[in-house]
């Protein structure tokens, strides 16, 4: 059921991208309903920040997590809007992380960069690899700030 549940709201995800003009009233009511609007960057210098977290199946194997961490390693090569890329494994000693092993952080110089790689092929050939072996994700996206 959680498969169904991640599929459909990336689906919406995808959907939303696809017309950045669309009316925030087609995502009313859903869990990818804004919460609050948006500000444009602080700063003209910068960045958009892509924070993916994944917690995975039980049943997922250390084979399968090698396939899925090379699927994700590989997108920075297909997708030439991602400006920065870096991941790890969770070591945090505070018992905070809910399961969520997995953490990926994108960079991209502006939203029209991210919009771009949303619907990228790459990253939805990847959607297909994680997919069967997500139990959850969590994004967050951000603008960068510097020092005050």
């Amino acid at each position: 059921m959680m498969r169904l549940v991640l599929a459909t709201a990336g689906c919406l995800a995808l959907a939303a991208c696809e017309d950045p003009g669309a009316s925030d009233t087609a995502l009313a009511g859903t869990a990818l309903a804004p919460r609050v609007s948006v500000p444009p960057p602080p700063k003209p210098d910068s960045l958009l920040r892509h924070v993916v977290l994944f917690r995975f199946d039980a049943a997922t194997t250390p084979s399968e997590l090698a396939q899925i961490e090379a699927a994700f390693n590989g997108l920075p090569a297909a997708i030439p809007e991602i400006l920065d890329f870096e991941w790890g494994t969770n070591n945090s000693p505070e018992d905070l992380d809910q399961g969520y092993t997995h953490a990926y952080l994108l960079t991209f110089a502006s939203e029209a960069d991210r919009a771009a790689y949303l619907p990228h092929p790459a990253h939805v050939a990847f959607g297909e690899v994680v997919g069967p072996h997500v139990d959850a994700v969590h994004v967050v996206d951000y603008w960068t700030h510097g020092p005050a």
